[in-house]
């Protein structure tokens, strides 16, 4: 990403607040306006924000460098609890998003698996690391950095795994999980198709959140990592459900079986 740890700060701020003056990223940062304006407009010519009315302003993006500084450390919390649930020999499918593009990262530098994926961000990312990386055809999203579509199915129906670890945007009780794209959901039922255990890793903060497309009920998402911070009635009803709920975080971690 080539940013330093200042703006790396700044953009982590500025997709947590959506829209932040910049006198308040000078007063929390420690240096002068003149200098964030400086740090806003490297930024903005990278398309990680826009500047609007003497603030900064979060764009709604499927660019996965942008989403990676947005509650980074739970993030990272959240994919290595999630890499400790793979064993050595196992092939993995990991479709994509911030949080999986680090449990990519993490098994590939800690296991002995190969991992299948729709995603090139993901598959650029290990491209200095032995793990063996299949990734899969179609139609390549520019935005996501991820392919979808028909020849994406088929390559799915075409693979083995054993685990399947996928993002999800939504989730309340009457639509189940849902997601802001349509050929992403697709992406995702070819998935749930196949039978194999499949995990949702996600913050919490997606519970609660109406998107558009629901996820096909040909499969079961079987599994569900997330923090702590997950509210009990939504504990409650992926339990009901017949979920294993892992909730990870401040160095508590419970499951709840099947």
């Amino acid at each position: 990403m080539d940013m330093n740890s200042r703006q790396q700060n700044i953009l982590q701020l500025v997709n947590e607040r959506r829209t932040i003056s910049v006198s308040e990223l000078a007063r929390i940062s420690g240096v002068s306006e003149v200098t964030i304006r400086q740090d806003l407009n490297i930024l903005e010519k990278r398309s990680y924000l826009k500047r609007i009315h003497g603030s900064a302003v979060a764009y709604e993006s499927d660019d996965v460098d942008a989403r990676m500084l947005t509650n980074f450390q739970l993030k990272k919390e959240l994919a290595e609890y999630a890499a400790s649930q793979v064993n050595d020999g196992e092939t993995v499918f990991i479709e994509g998003g911030s949080t999986n593009a680090l449990l990519a990262r993490h098994l590939a530098a800690m296991k002995k698996v190969t991992l299948i994926t729709v995603s090139h961000y993901i598959a650029n990312l290990l491209k200095d690391t032995e793990c063996d990386v299949i990734i899969l055809g179609g139609l390549y999203q520019k935005n996501s950095e991820s392919v979808v579509g028909p020849l994406t199915r088929s390559c799915i129906q075409q693979v083995h795994f054993n685990k399947a670890f996928i993002g999800i945007d939504g989730y309340i009780a009457e639509t189940g999980f849902t997601g802001k794209d349509m050929m992403r959901c697709d992406v995702i039922s070819a998935v749930l198709a196949k039978g194999v255990e499949t995990i949702a890793l996600t913050d919490s903060s997606k519970f609660g959140q109406i998107q558009p497309y629901p996820l096909a009920s040909t499969g079961q998402i079987n599994r569900v990592i997330t923090d702590n911070f997950l509210s009990k009635d939504y504990q409650q009803q992926l339990r009901q459900k017949g979920i294993q709920l892992d909730l990870v975080g401040d160095d508590r971690q419970h499951a709840y079986p099947d």
